[in-house]
Parts: structure tokens; C-alpha cells; sequence
């Protein structure tokens, strides 16, 4: 079993609660960083998202060409 289906477990019914902790460390990482990588954390931030089945609260970015 991948770390990624141990975590999925885990986080089974608490989605919600995954989603808020992703959106803070992006939003502490943007602090850190000066909103230097914006683009690129929120990227990550849904990919994440969408792994673990987060309420991503908004359409997910176009796909890139």
C-alpha cells in the first residue's frame, strides 16, 4: 500500500477538514516566500486537493498546453 492510499484512509470522511490544512500551509507558504510562488503553491494546493478528495472550493486551474 503507497503512503498516498494510507493517507486517502485515513482522511476518508474528513475531506473538509484536509482541505482547510492544505489551503493554510499554502497561505503560510506564501507568507514565507513573500507570495513569490503564488502560482505555483496554488497548483500544488489542488493537485493536492484532488488527490485526497479536498473540497478544492473552486474550478480546478485550465490544463497546460
Amino acid at each position: 500500500m503507497s503512503v498516498m492510499d494510507k493517507l486517502k484512509q485515513m482522511l476518508k470522511g474528513h475531506e473538509d477538514k484536509a482541505g482547510q490544512g492544505i489551503d493554510k500551509a499554502g497561505d503560510y507558504v506564501d507568507g514565507r516566500t513573500q507570495n513569490k510562488y503564488t502560482g505555483q503553491v496554488d497548483t500544488a494546493q489542488e493537485k493536492l486537493k484532488g488527490q485526497l478528495g479536498g473540497d478544492s472550493g473552486h474550478e480546478p486551474p485550465p490544463p497546460q498546453r
